[in-house]
C-alpha cells in the first residue's frame, strides 16, 4: 500500500543542510578570504551539493527501494572495486594524509562514504534473506562478518580509522537488532578492543591521539591543538553563545573549522541553545527512522531503513564526542552540517532512502 513520504522528516533535514550552509560560511568566511580571495568559496562548493543533494532526494524517493536488494550484490562489487582503486597511487589523491578521494576536476569523491550506504544496503540484504540462519553463528552471522571485515581492513588501509568505524559500528548495531544472541556480541566486543589496541599501536599517530585526548596540555602545539582549541570554542558559549559570526576561535585559531569542528563554532556562537538545537535534530531523525521501521512488514525495509538511520546518528554521535573531548579526534565529519560533498550527498541519499521506504508500507 502507497502512502505519502514522511515530509516532516524532509523537512527537518532541509532545516538542517541550511543551517549548516549558514554556519560553513560563518566558520570558513575568514579563512575562505585569506587562503582563496573568496569569502564564499566552501558556501558555493556546499551549495552546489545541496541542491544536487534535493535532486538525487527526489529521484531516490520515486524509486522502488526493493530493487536495490536485488542490486546488493552488484553493489558490493562496485563498492570493493572503488576502495582498491582508490588505494593505487596515481589513481587515489592523498588528502590529510589519506589516499582516500578520487580527484574529479575540482571536487573530491571520498569512495569510503558510499562505502556506508552501499554496505548497509548489502546487509540488510543478508539478514533478510538469512534469517533463519542467523542463530548459527558459523553458518548465518560469520559470512557477513566477513564481508564486513574486509571492508573494514581495505578503509584501514586509506588509512581513515573514523570512516571505518562508523561503518563497523552500524552494521553491528543492524545485526544486533536481527536477533544474534547477546553473549556473541560480548566477545565480538572484547575482540573488537584488542583490534583497537592492536591498530593503535601500530599507527604512532593514532597513538599521539590517544595522549592528546588524556592530556592535550601534553603537546598543545601539536596532537592536542585541535582539541585545545574546540574547548575554548565551546566554553565560552554560555547560553545563548557570542552571536552569530562573532566566534573567535575561527580566527585562524581552529584549523578549517567548516569540517569536522563546525559543532564548535556553533556552540561558541549559538551557546547551550545551539547544541540543543543540533543534538535535537538528529534526536528527531533517530526516532522518525525508528518509526518508520517498526512500521515495515517487509524486512529488507525494516533493516535498511533502521541501518541508514542509525548511521547518520552514530556518526553525529562521534563527531560530537570528539569535538567536547570525550573520545580521541577521528576525522568523522557533523551529517548535513560539516563542509563536503561527498557526506553531504551520502546522507541525503540515505534520507531519500528512507523517504521511499516510509511511503510504501
Amino acid at each position: 500500500m502507497k502512502k505519502k513520504a514522511d515530509y516532516i522528516l524532509l523537512f527537518v533535514v532541509i532545516i538542517m543542510a541550511i543551517f549548516g550552509i549558514v554556519m560553513i560560511y560563518s566558520a570558513s568566511s575568514i579563512w575562505a578570504d585569506y587562503k582563496f580571495h573568496d569569502a564564499f568559496k566552501f558556501v558555493k562548493s556546499q551549495s552546489f551539493f545541496f541542491i544536487l543533494g534535493l535532486f538525487i532526494i527526489y529521484v531516490i524517493s520515486n524509486y522502488d527501494y526493493k530493487k536495490l536488494q536485488k542490486k546488493a550484490n552488484l553493489l558490493l562489487g562496485i563498492c570493493f572495486l572503488l576502495l582498491i582503486l582508490v588505494l593505487i597511487p596515481g589513481i587515489g589523491s592523498v588528502r590529510n594524509g589519506s589516499r582516500s578521494w578520487f580527484g574529479i576536476g575540482g571536487f573530491g569523491i571520498q569512495p569510503s562514504e558510499f562505502a556506508k550506504i552501499i554496505l548497509i544496503i548489502y546487509t540488510a540484504k543478508y539478514l533478510s534473506t538469512n534469517n533463519k540462519e542467523l542463530q548459527s553463528i558459523k553458518k548465518g552471522v560469520f559470512p557477513i562478518l566477513l564481508i564486513i571485515g574486509i571492508a573494514f581492513l581495505l578503509i584501514m588501509l586509506e588509512p581513515d580509522f573514523g570512516t571505518a568505524m562508523v561503518i563497523l559500528l552500524t552494521l553491528i548495531s543492524l545485526i544486533f537488532i536481527s536477533g544474534v544472541k547477546v553473549s556473541f556480541f560480548l566477545k565480538i566486543g572484547l575482540l573488537g578492543l584488542l583490534g583497537i589496541v592492536i591498530l593503535v599501536l601500530i599507527a604512532p599517530y593514532r597513538l599521539a591521539r590517544i595522549v592528546s585526548f588524556l592530556n592535550p596540555w601534553s603537546d598543545p602545539l601539536g596532537s592536542g591543538f585541535q582539541i585545545i582549541q574546540s574547548l575554548y570554542a565551546i566554553g565560552p558559549g554560555g547560553l545563548l553563545g557570542q552571536g552569530f559570526l562573532n566566534s573567535h576561535q575561527k580566527h585562524f585559531y581552529l584549523p578549517e573549522p567548516q569540517t569536522d569542528f563546525i559543532f564548535s563554532i556553533i556552540s561558541e556562537e549559538f551557546g547551550f541553545l545551539g547544541v540543543l538545537i543540533v543534538t535535537s535534530f538528529f534526536g528527531f531523525i533517530f526516532y522518525r527512522t525508528l518509526k518508520i521501521s517498526l512500521k515495515k512488514y517487509d524486512l529488507f525495509g525494516k533493516y535498511l531503513s533502521f541501518g541508514l538511520g542509525i548511521g547518520i546518528v552514530i556518526q553525529a554521535v562521534l563527531n560530537l564526542a570528539v569535538v567536547i573531548g570525550l573520545i580521541p579526534v577521528t576525522g568523522v565529519t557533523l551529517p548535513f552540517f560539516s563542509y563536503g560533498g561527498s557526506s553531504l550527498l551520502v546522507s541525503m541519499i540515505s534520507i531519500g532512502i528512507i523517504l521511499n521506504i516510509s511511503k510504501n508500507n
